[in-house]
């Protein structure tokens, strides 16, 4: 019993087959992200090194990590709808057979659907203001430091971005499984 719960933990099992190729994309995609978390570690070693053996910090290292991970978070999200692997309340889902499961994935996936579009349309809002001048003029928010990097209005577009395909992986899951049903 061991060994089988050992051998499913090491096992990946890839995006959902519900989430069609967009899921695979999004599965696909998650390693820049790693990458991303590797090099966000990367950098704050090179920075303890400059501060503190060498004494001369940088001024972009803090902002280029949080920036990393904040999208690394931000897409994690995604990828694990894609891989259904979201949080959910499995007390009594766990014990409905196979076909009553269908009926719940469905509701669950048209609810995150709409949750998922009204997330979008809040998150527009923000952008609004991180990327437009009140004059009308295009410009980035920045973060005010001495570095002072386009990080907030970039953050908020790629959060804007990632909730729109979010809207859409849901609505993907939720068509395939209207079909699973009613065959």
């Amino acid at each position: 019993m061991r060994e089988e719960i050992v051998e499913k933990l090491q096992t990946d099992p890839g995006p959902d087959p519900d989430a069609g190729k967009l899921g695979q994309l999004i599965n696909g995609l998650g390693v820049v992200f790693a990458v991303g978390i590797l090099a966000a570690a990367a950098i704050l070693v090179i920075e303890i090194f400059l501060r503190y053996a060498l004494n001369a910090p940088t001024i972009w290292a803090h902002e280029t990590v949080i920036f990393l991970s904040a999208t690394a978070f931000i897409f994690g999200g995604l990828y694990v709808v894609a891989r259904n692997a979201h949080i959910r309340v499995v007390l009594i889902y766990d014990i409905l057979p196979q076909k009553i499961r269908r009926y719940f994935d469905l509701a669950i996936s048209i609810a995150c659907f709409l949750a998922s579009g009204m997330f979008a349309w809040a998150a527009w809002k923000g952008v609004e203001r991180a990327i437009w001048t009140p004059a009308g003029a295009f410009r980035l928010e920045t973060s005010g430091s001495a570095w002072n990097p386009p990080t907030p209005g970039l953050l908020k577009l790629f959060l804007l971005f990632i909730l729109i395909v979010m809207t859409i992986q849901f609505l993907v899951l939720a068509i395939s499984y209207f079909k699973k049903k009613s065959h």
